[in-house]
């Protein structure tokens, strides 16, 4: 059974453009409009950084601190399964370095506990680049959901991230680099690898499952919307122990070329994931069209994935996602999304639907409910 993730109170200060900011949003849909640069952008990033910890807007976390002020922070409170939540995560400049610190109820946490204390979905206009950006793009997509839904996956994520840099630094720095130590790192890297891959290949598989049948739904008689894991090394998937003996024996294998080229050439960090409309590859074949719809339908399928793997319905953030929509697609997007438990759709005007659990309008970082 599924329970509910309701975010009840939203609280910013020196956040961005927001000098100070209360919200108690609905459950339901919450329809944010606005003119541009005006703070709707800013307020899921906002929201979003309860559930990662992180903005998902810039690497450089001093950006959110408020222009002339040395401490910005966000802080909400969620009913879950569980119980009520209190969440708070604060960024302070100290000459001109941010450093993030966390709490939930009250008690300071490490960022590997705070993350994923509530599950989010978020899809913002850069999201556009799933299909034909890089590599990296799509691994990051993956990371962002596991991390967030195992502490495990993270844990093992941040060790696999440290170990592949120092055999990278090793490999480029060695004058004549050791063999044997290189396959002290080999035999690391394959337990670690091993297991990511494990656990990427089976949420690829639901993932592809369920954006195959929202894209459906949405285009009935379309094409079929395909995914496919491409793990590195190209390996089968049968179980960990088998896993990491394939992955060491490539990594082995890949040794002389590793050694010659100074650089990690095998592993999770040159993962992909491929998608395909019809058969065919979306990036080279795909219209602008169907490359959107058919992220859409991804971040669709991703919150249906992680609601079905957790028992609970993640929080739906979207941002800016009605202008790249024609009619017909916008009227079946927002009436998918109308059922959901809890979602936020940014927007520079309202659509011409009735449909919405609460309305806001955000001009020059104040809110104000108009339904």
């Amino acid at each position: 059974m599924c329970r509910s993730l309701i975010v009840r109170s939203v609280s910013l200060g020196s956040f961005r453009n927001y000098a100070a900011l209360e919200l108690e949003p609905s459950p339901g849909l919450n329809l944010i409009v606005g003119r541009n640069a005006q703070g709707k952008s800013n307020l899921l990033e906002a929201i979003a950084m309860l559930g990662t910890g992180k903005s998902f807007r810039t690497a450089r976390e001093a950006e959110v601190v408020q222009r002339g002020q040395s401490l910005a922070f966000v802080s909400g409170v969620a009913d879950l399964a569980r119980g009520r939540i209190a969440l708070s995560c604060r960024v302070a400049l100290t000459g001109g370095i941010a450093r993030k610190t966390y709490a939930v109820n009250g008690a300071p946490v490490r960022y590997a506990k705070f993350l994923g204390s509530i599950k989010v979905v978020t899809f913002v206009p850069a999201d556009l680049h799933l299909v034909s950006g890089a590599p990296s793009l799509r691994r990051a997509m993956l990371n962002a959901t596991l991390s967030q839904e195992r502490a495990t996956y993270y844990a093992d994520l941040a060790r696999y991230t440290k170990h592949a840099a120092q055999k990278s630094a090793y490999l480029r720095t060695a004058p004549q680099p050791d063999r044997q130590l290189l396959g002290t790192y080999n035999a690391l890297l394959a337990d670690l690898a091993a297991r990511l891959l494990l656990v990427r290949g089976r949420y690829v598989t639901q993932l592809a499952q369920a954006a195959a049948a929202v894209h459906r739904r949405w285009l009935p008689g379309g094409a079929l919307l395909g995914l496919a894991y491409r793990p590195s090394p190209a390996v089968d998937l049968p179980d960990e122990a088998t896993l990491r003996t394939q992955i060491h024996a490539a990594l082995e294998e890949a040794m002389p070329r590793e050694l010659a080229r100074r650089q990690c050439l095998v592993g999770p960090h040159r993962d992909d994931v491929e998608l395909t409309l019809g058969g065919q590859p979306l990036a080279q074949y795909g219209s602008q069209g169907q490359q959107r719809t058919a992220v859409l339908a991804l971040k669709a399928a991703e919150y249906a994935v992680v609601r079905e793997r957790t028992g609970e319905a993640p929080v739906l953030l979207l941002d800016d996602v009605l202008s790249e929509l024609d009619g017909q697609r916008q009227e079946a997007f927002l009436g998918s999304v109308e059922g959901y438990e809890q979602a936020f759709v940014t927007a520079t005007a309202l659509p011409g639907l009735q449909i919405g659990s609460a309305h806001y309008v955000v001009e020059g970082a104040r809110l104000s409910r108009i339904r």
